[in-house]
């Protein structure tokens, strides 16, 4: 039993699981987390920026708020557009694609 706990503990501290949530941009580099702020200062104007609505999320304490949802893009960088999604101001996921 405490072989399959420590087995889904490697599983989910695994760096391959975190590089879908990063970009580097120039010499630096924004991961989930950071502020819009911090990827703006670091990746500079992307080249669209879509509001697509309002998310609902439960805090800790069951409150509810709603949260803006948006998706800016930058690219293309070596034929890959990249898409980061941020919810309430933070990054929450990047995701690219081969431009086609």
């Amino acid at each position: 039993m405490p072989y399959r706990l420590l087995l889904c503990l490697l599983l989910l501290t695994s760096p391959s699981l975190w590089a879908s949530s990063t970009l580097r941009c120039g010499s630096g580099l924004v991961s989930s987390g950071d502020t819009a702020s911090e990827v703006l200062s670091t990746c500079g104007e992307p080249i669209s920026r879509d509001f697509l609505g309002y998310r609902v999320v439960t805090g800790y304490y069951g409150e509810r708020n709603e949260v803006a949802v948006e998706e800016w893009v930058y690219g293309p960088r070596s034929g890959m557009y990249h898409f980061l999604r941020f919810e309430a101001g933070r990054l929450t996921s990047v995701t690219s694609k081969r431009k086609q």
